[in-house]
């Protein structure tokens, strides 16, 4: 991606294919769409919520896509509440304190609906892209796009091929 403004939608499709590309991502397949499910998910959510910042949080709001579930279960494990955005009611949130909440099938089960996320402390979203400079591109729809608007700090989890000194386009969110 060189010369001209790249837009938000070209810089998402050329991350996904170079993730397809070099197979560093899992279910769901093709990452084209989703946030991906990249390869080492799991040492990237260890290594968030071994962070100096994130280790004061005791609640937090998690994304539901897919590459947030190892974070989902370590945050669960560890003793941390989270609030999940719920996939069928708009604005509402499954709050979940043990780590059978991890998986989205689980929620209904193991969760408590709830319309605010109480006490939340940071933000994870999920993202397609970011840079070092704490731009999130997500992709491109979705609750993460719509914004939160809730003032809270927000963090991501990216695999080296989705992180870039400068994004080149305009961030959703930082």
């Amino acid at each position: 991606m060189s010369g001209g403004e790249v837009t938000a939608g070209a810089h998402r499709t050329a991350v996904w294919d170079v993730l397809e590309r070099t197979r560093l991502c899992s279910f769901p397949f093709p990452p084209q769409g989703h946030c991906p499910n990249f390869n080492g998910a799991r040492d990237a959510a260890k290594n968030l919520l071994s962070h100096p910042q994130m280790a004061a949080h005791r609640t937090l709001i998690v994304g539901p896509e897919r590459a947030l579930m190892p974070l989902r279960k370590l945050a669960l494990q560890s003793g941390l509440t989270l609030y999940v955005p719920h996939q069928k009611k708009e604005g509402w949130y499954w709050r979940l304190t043990g780590p059978l909440g991890a998986r989205l099938s689980q929620m209904p089960a193991v969760g408590e609906p709830r319309l605010k996320p109480e006490g939340a402390q940071a933000v994870v979203l999920a993202c397609v892209a970011a840079d070092r400079q704490g731009g999130r591109l997500g992709k491109g729809y979705g609750w993460g796009a719509r914004g939160l608007h809730l003032g809270l700090p927000e963090y991501t989890l990216a695999h080296p091929i989705m992180l870039s000194a400068q994004l080149p386009c305009a961030a959703d969110s930082t």
